[in-house]
Order: structure tokens, then C-alpha cells, then sequence
């Protein structure tokens, strides 16, 4: 679990950086969603270390409450870029 929780992670920023180095916006959007993706499959995690568990809810909420505020930054930004079309 810890490392699909590190992978996820990891793969966030990742994701972001290789969609902006790619060549045109459209590519960066796709990428943009791929880390979208990325953070769900990472708050799927901490949502099943909490029901197995793992640790406690009150640590797991935090770092949720993050993902939360990742995934508007994510959101915005992908449809800023969407709207410069």
C-alpha cells in the first residue's frame, strides 16, 4: 500500500512537468488530467488506509484536505488552458 501511495504521489507533479514540456496545449491539457487522475487513484489510497486501518483518520484528513485544494489548482488550471483555445 505504502508504495502505490508513494507511486501515485510521485506521478502527480510528474505528470504536470512532462505536460509542460511537451510541444503544444492541448498535450499539456492531456497530461493535466493524467495527474487529475494520478491524485485520485492517491485519495483512493488514504481513503483505504483509513478503512483498513493503517492509521488515523485525523492524519489521513489532512493530507485528503490537501489533495482536495491540489485537485482545484489542477481543475482551474486546466480550464484556463482549455478556454485559451
Amino acid at each position: 500500500m505504502i508504495s502505490q501511495i508513494r507511486r501515485s504521489a510521485v506521478s502527480i507533479p510528474a505528470n504536470i512537468a512532462e505536460g509542460y514540456g511537451r510541444k503544444t496545449r492541448g498535450e499539456y491539457i492531456q497530461f493535466l488530467y493524467i495527474a487529475q487522475g494520478s491524485l485520485k487513484e492517491l485519495e483512493t489510497h488514504l481513503l483505504l488506509v483509513i478503512r483498513v486501518e493503517l492509521d488515523s483518520p485525523e492524519t489521513i484528513s489532512t493530507v485528503l484536505k490537501q489533495c482536495e485544494s491540489v485537485s482545484k489548482l489542477l481543475l482551474f488550471l486546466i480550464r484556463s488552458l482549455e478556454n485559451k483555445g
